[in-house]
């Protein structure tokens, strides 16, 4: 089981999930949990369903999310910096080169809790899609 995360360690905001990897790894021995660049070749070629853990503004405690959560807030991009991560993946999603994408949601630091708990559910609907 692979879990991609996301973040930017020079924006303390989005620096979260990183800072959360030691902890995780210790938790869950057996994910593989590994940082990416969402701007260089993400997903990799052929990785058809996806788990991403990554800050996501404006909830108010960590979720699990379903890239079909983000659907209906389409946004069509003026510039090219208006091409964001969630743009990107709806596009994939609608050309069928993915078809899965699980999302945890973390604000702040002390969600790691909360988190803990949510990965398990993550693997739970994860098996259920293979």
């Amino acid at each position: 089981m692979k879990i991609y995360v996301l973040g930017n360690l020079l924006v303390k905001e989005d620096s979260i999930p990183l800072l959360m990897i030691p902890k995780l790894k210790k938790a869950f021995p057996d994910i593989d949990f590994q940082t990416v660049d969402p701007n260089e070749n993400f997903p990799p070629e052929g990785e058809k369903n996806l788990i991403i853990l990554d800050t996501v503004k404006g909830i108010k405690k960590p979720m699990l999310l379903d890239l079909d959560d983000f659907d209906s807030y389409k946004k069509t991009p003026i510039s090219p910096h208006d091409y964001d991560l969630m743009f990107h993946l709806l596009l994939l999603k609608k050309i069928k080169r993915l078809e899965k994408v699980l999302i945890v949601g973390v604000k702040s630091e002390d969600d790691f809790s909360e988190v803990k708990k949510i990965i398990p559910r993550f693997l739970q609907i994860s098996m259920a899609c293979q």
